[in-house]
């Protein structure tokens, strides 16, 4: 028999099927994992296919020398996902099949969790009566029950254990022990739907793709567990995913709460071990609902009933890390393989989602109103610039500060919302303009003055904070736009025996960070919550009656044709933390352009109206959904090299735009705008086409990409980000 391998290495020269002959003493399977020779490595690879016959002189062909595991780690619905992905998205064969187990597996570095379990044998004989320890311990047992070996050697001490052990006082046995992610315990309440909410329940019934469109609060999360519970009792599995890991922990001890042990949760903040045997719960079906964020949607889970995306416009769905993919796709193709049901939610659609739904591509289902019957928290809208005129530049309006302090007398809550992280967004002479730059990324250096450090954000270098110019010498050092950091600091100023929490990528990076916070912040009465967009979507704080909104002008005008979009997504999601109980909420929006149309929607919570405006833009513009865009990005350490072969790849889409002028709506080739990242130089093709030879013009553009090239090449499809 001959197997069809790929090699576990991402490279470009072996993105293809090596063959290798099977050995007749052995058993495998299609999907499992092999170390096998190749040239003088030996090297891990996956199996994808087997046949009795091969396509080379199988004289010449090497044999697999073992198996890595006894079972095939690559289950059929996903080796069809890894073609399909490699198709339709240009990745390498090896990056995609590495999505699919956790990354430990690969190098080796975890295991099942096995411990040592102690009990009194039947006919035990008591220890002598001056071994008093070892006396402890047989007296524990015998009213405790059976105990880990590490729980009575810390209680009592090693050695008498050893010696209960010896004498056959005691017995041993190994025990595997699953590592479950923390979270926090709720009782289970199972609350009576609205009539809209069971309107929704009774409309998504079908195997297709709906479109959840319910304000905040609308009561979205008990619609899915519904969903969910349906498709459970049909013997179904259940697949959900949240778009921030700061929103996991409060899904998961819902969840819990609702479905016990048959939820397991997958992120990237999870430890190795606990990854590794959550991944492993869902392989065997133990667990039948997965509850995660982006990476979940490569969960090995089968016989799907119903996957679910909630807050389904976050760019956080959209991997721009390598292997760069879109969740929605990877979603879209599970759902038609298993013939199930795909449910997209959200406050604010994206205009894609939302422009599908009203073509009928997507079913759309309505929430407009709030579960608990109260209005939308009131906006309002604070102009900076009369702020200024009347003599105040500090960080909060007036209107702010006394709904602050109104708030903190009441023993109420509030969120302020700055998405920026650090203290100030750069660090600036006066006298010569000179600025932080970091030394391996085009970028400026993000003052942290918690930690009196210059930051990188994009490779996490750090610096020496500046004293003195190093360039002319001078101390007159300016500080950039504030960050979370500059906020709490002020907050600390004006409230100074309120507590004050801070959550951002600094303060959330150790492990359970996220929950530490939130759980605090919720004791808290009065408190006040400072963070990023990590603050602004899922969380349900009753006693949060106030949001301010610090500079709601950061995303707006971005180089971006999806900035307007975003900041209307972004101010209508952290508007909605306010107010979610019986209480009136209320939201302050500052701005330095107060008339601009974006607020005005954002403030009467018009996304239909938002919607038609901004799709019509669209329209005439020639923008997704009405084109597609397609960047292709080069990055290598020598500008000239990466500089160069993006040059020969555009001279090549030059003759295909060319010979399909209407179907090419932009062409250009530029540095990127952040030309440099890691020490590697960056440069970009962008194009934009018709949608009528999208598909053709984009594979014939993907083929220009020379095999050889030495910059490492990225391909995206409508990319959430242009930097």
């Amino acid at each position: 028999m001959f197997a069809k391998i790929i090699i576990d290495q991402d490279a470009k020269a072996l993105d293809r099927e090596f063959e290798y002959v099977v050995p007749p003493e052995m058993s495998v399977q299609v999907g499992e994992r092999v170390i096998v020779p190749f040239g003088s490595r030996h090297l891990q690879g996956f199996i994808v296919e087997l046949s009795d016959s091969c396509e080379y002189d199988e004289t010449k062909l090497k044999f697999i020398e073992r198996k890595i595991e006894d079972f095939a780690v690559i289950k059929p619905e996903m080796l069809d996902l890894m073609f399909y992905m490699a198709d339709k998205l240009h990745l390498k064969l090896a990056s995609i099949l590495r999505l699919f187990i956790p990354a430990e597996m690969r190098t080796d570095k975890v295991r099942e969790l096995v411990v040592k379990i102690c009990s009194l044998s039947e006919n035990f004989k008591m220890p002598s009566a001056r071994a008093k320890k070892q006396i402890e311990i047989v007296e524990y047992l015998k009213k405790n029950g059976e105990k880990k070996f590490s729980e009575l050697s810390n209680q009592f001490g090693y050695a008498p254990l050893v010696s209960l052990v010896k004498s056959g006082v005691i017995l041993t046995r190994e025990q595997q022990v699953n590592r479950e992610p923390e979270f926090d315990e709720i009782k289970s309440e199972k609350r009576t739907l609205t009539a809209l909410q069971q309107r929704a329940v009774d409309t998504i019934t079908e195997n297709k793709t709906y479109l959840l469109y319910g304000v905040t609060g609308s009561g979205k999360t008990e619609v899915y567990m519904n969903l969910i519970e349906r498709q459970l009792a049909k013997g179904k599995s259940a697949l959900m995913l949240v778009p921030e890991i700061s929103l996991t922990p409060q899904v998961l001890a819902n969840f819990k709460a609702r479905f016990g042990g048959q939820v397991a949760l997958i992120h990237s903040g999870l430890s190795a071990g606990e990854r590794f045997d959550e991944w492993k719960r869902i392989f065997f079906g133990e667990a039948r609902v997965v509850v995660g964020a982006r990476s979940a949607i490569f969960s090995p889970i089968e016989n799907l009933g119903i996957i679910i995306i909630d807050e389904e416009h976050e760019q956080t769905y959209v991997s721009e890390n390598n292997p760069r993919y879109d969740t929605h796709d990877i979603a879209l193709f599970r759902r038609q393989y298993n013939d199930c049901t795909l449910v997209l939610g959200s406050a604010t659609p994206s205009i894609e989602s939302y422009a599908k739904a009203i073509d009928g591509e997507y079913q759309l289902v309505e929430m407009p109103v709030r579960v608990n019957g109260m209005e939308m928290p009131k906006i309002q809208i604070i102009d900076m610039m009369m702020e200024l005129r009347h003599g105040n530049n500090q960080i909060f309006s007036m209107p702010l500060y006394f709904e602050l302090k109104d708030i903190v007398e009441r023993k109420k809550q509030a969120m302020i919302f700055i998405n920026r992280r650090g203290f100030s967004s750069f660090q600036r002479c006066r006298q010569c303009g000179y600025v932080a730059k970091c030394s391996d990324c085009d970028v400026s250096l993000v003052y942290h003055r918690f930690e009196n450090k210059l930051k990188c954000h994009y490779c996490g270098k750090r610096f020496k904070a500046l004293d003195v110019c190093p360039s002319c010498g001078s101390s007159d050092i300016k500080q950039g736009a504030i960050g979370t950091e500059r906020v709490v600091e002020e907050l600390h100023r004006l409230f100074p025996d309120v507590p004050i929490f801070r959550m951002d990528n600094d303060t959330t990076s150790q492990k359970n960070g996220h929950r530490k916070i939130l759980n605090e912040f919720r004791k808290c009465k009065p408190g006040i919550l400072v963070g990023t967009q990590m603050i602004a979507k899922g969380h349900d704080f009753e006693d949060v009656l106030l949001v301010g909104i610090v500079d709601a002008d950061q995303s707006l005008y971005q180089a971006d044709y999806r900035s307007i979009e975003r900041t209307f997504q972004l101010l209508t999601q952290v508007a909605g933390r306010a107010g979610r109980s019986s209480m009136q909420g209320k939201v302050i929006l500052q701005t330095y352009s107060p008339r601009h149309f974006v607020y005005r929607f954002a403030s009467e919570y018009d996304y239909k109206g938002f919607f038609n405006r901004e799709i019509n833009l669209r329209k005439v513009t020639k923008f997704p959904p009405y084109a597609k865009i397609v960047r292709i990005l080069f990055s290598h350490e020598n500008e000239k090299v990466v500089a160069e072969e993006c040059k020969n790849c555009f001279e090549k889409i030059k003759k295909i735009k060319e010979e399909n002028l209407q179907d090419f709506v932009y062409l250009d080739v530029m540095k990127s705008p952040v030309n440099k990242i890691k020490n590697k130089f960056r440069y970009q093709i962008l194009m934009r086409f018709g949608l009528s030879k999208a598909d053709e013009l984009e594979r014939k553009v993907y083929d220009c990409v020379d095999s050889k090239c030495k910059s490492s090449v990225f391909f995206e499809i409508n990319p959430n980000n242009l930097s």
